[in-house]
């Protein structure tokens, strides 16, 4: 019979010790940098590219974007941004290498740990760029600096196929600074659900992007083969007032504003842009943005606006008398019943948990965000008096709603109790036979 070669071995020493070097790691275990392996990890590869050109657009530097999905079954991304340096790195043992290929061959390397690049940026981990080429079969990155083209092309995994080089001036009429990079997914890795990208999903990508910054033109071109030549061009001039009135155009607003405020911290490096507006159904949806990344397990700065949201609506409703002495004090829910709120904020050295990034946990912008909603949401319900009514009569309707099925839920065990003492609401009155049910 022969031995299982799986099984370990009493002899284990330092010769079973790996070291993965390079972008190994992420071919090894892709989902620990993009999620899974399935259709979720194919469309993050752009999400990461994306994020690099939208980190241009926050540091002020980038206007517009381009994703296009090519009839070969890749995807390019362009921005205007400043481009990716592309001059020798200077020190360590990258020196002498450019800039470029440093950004997408070594993981944690990146402009986003500090230095003058950039003062807010989603993309902090310095994995993004690279992720994408260590998963990609074929990636060909094209930079644009001070009207110079630079190109260089990876293949295998990230393997670069030669040095960076000088192609010549960038095309005319087109940008003068900018990057490009053009992605391939190897199908070798995306074997569970293939490596199709779904058009539909990167377009509602893209336009929260392009709510999220305000004025930023995004634009999406579908030129797979089979397929209708598609574009979409998204830019909104309102920002996050024009995404919650997105988010509320199936619904039926309870009224037409939207509250709006934005603030900023200097000295912490933070900066908030919220909008706010209740309709009239019952879901609660507040979606929390840190530096462009939804976080969808929310975080500080969405715990800072729920906390904040109570305490102001309450102050507001008995400063009016609409809550009498005698009445409770509204809960968070009661208020969020029917809120669609977007809840985007900036900040340097964001902590996100885990790589996918969906919880903040800066724990300075939970009480930057509540300071700022409870003097600039008291000052719009003063100034909007109409609104202000509406939305706290709908709160009282919830607080009653909910007030009911808590006396429903516990008359429910007494009623059972009765039923238990009395099976049997038919037995006749007159009977003188004894009755061991009664209580």
């Amino acid at each position: 019979m022969s031995a299982d070669t799986n099984k370990p071995t009493a002899d284990y020493g330092a010769k079973d010790i790996q070291v993965l070097e390079g972008l190994d790691p992420v071919r090894k275990r892709p989902g620990m940098y993009i999620g899974s392996t399935g259709l979720a990890g194919l469309h993050h590869l752009i999400w990461e590219v994306v994020d690099n050109a939208v980190d241009e657009a926050m540091a002020g530097f980038c206007t517009r974007i381009g994703v296009t999905l090519l009839p070969d079954g890749g995807c390019r991304v362009d921005d205007n941004g400043r481009g990716i340096p592309v001059d020798p790195y200077p020190s360590g043992p990258h020196k002498g290498k450019s800039a470029a290929e440093v950004v997408l061959t070594v993981l944690h390397a990146g402009g986003k740990f500090g230095g003058e690049g950039y003062k807010v940026s989603g993309g902090l981990h310095g994995v993004g760029v690279s992720v994408v080429n260590a998963l990609s079969e074929r990636l060909l990155l094209e930079v644009d600096r001070a009207g110079r083209r630079y190109q260089q092309e990876y293949a295998k995994g990230g393997k670069p196929q030669g040095k960076i080089t000088d192609v010549g001036p960038s095309p005319s009429r087109g940008r003068v600074n900018g990057t490009s990079v053009s992605f391939w997914p190897d199908p070798t890795v995306f074997v569970a659900e293939g490596t199709e990208f779904v058009s539909r999903t990167v377009l509602e990508r893209l336009q929260t992007m392009a709510f999220l910054n305000r004025g930023l033109e995004i634009v999406f071109r579908d030129e797979r083969e089979g397929r209708e030549l598609q574009e979409v061009t998204y830019q909104y001039k309102g920002g996050v007032v024009d995404f919650v009135k997105h988010l509320n155009a199936s619904k039926e607003a309870l009224f037409s504003k939207v509250a709006h405020y934005e603030d900023e911290d200097n000295d912490g490096g933070q900066t908030l842009d919220i909008a706010i507006q209740w309709n009239t159904g019952y879901y609660e949806g507040i979606h929390g943005y840190a530096n462009g990344i939804s976080t969808i397990e929310g975080g500080m700065h969405v715990d800072g606006f729920k906390t904040a949201l109570t305490t102001v609506v309450n102050k507001y409703a008995r400063a009016k008398n609409l809550l009498k002495e005698k009445d409770e004090n509204f809960l968070g829910e009661d208020i969020r019943e029917g809120i669609t709120a977007i809840i985007a904020v900036k900040l340097r050295d964001p902590q996100f948990e885990g790589q996918t990034k969906a919880k903040l946990g800066n724990v300075p912008m939970r009480s930057f965000v509540q300071k700022a909603t409870n003097e600039r949401l008291a000052e719009w319900l003063e100034e909007n008096p109409v609104e202000a009514n509406r939305m706290v009569k709908k709160a009282q309707a919830a607080a009653q709603a909910r007030v009911a099925a808590k006396n429903a839920r516990n008359a429910t065990p007494a009623i059972h109790a009765r039923r238990r003492c009395f099976p049997s609401a038919a037995r006749s009155s007159t009977s003188s036979a004894p009755d061991s049910t009664r209580c």
